[in-house]
């Protein structure tokens, strides 16, 4: 199973559209992200992103509905397994 994970863009790094990099924000974790594929994004913007890349652009309530949802996931595989984490 993949998982891609909501992000908030806070800084937009380079202009060519093919080395466009974000330093998004995954719930205080910095990556950097290549949003090649989301052209039009722009700081401030949510992004969802799976392996370094950018997939799609999205709206701050689904971002949070979605951050919400791995939550729960995370609190099920707690009491399913006993681990901290999937």
């Amino acid at each position: 199973m993949c998982l891609a994970a909501p992000g908030k863009i806070e800084e937009i790094i380079g202009v060519d559209p093919l080395n466009k990099i974000g330093k998004v924000n995954f719930g205080g974790v910095i990556k950097d992200i290549n949003l090649s594929y989301v052209p039009d994004a722009k700081v401030n913007d949510y992004v969802i992103a799976h392996v370094g890349f950018a997939l799609n652009i999205i709206d701050e309530a689904e971002a949070e509905k979605l951050l919400e949802d791995i939550k729960l996931i995370e609190g099920f595989a707690d009491e399913e397994w006993g681990g901290d984490e999937l």
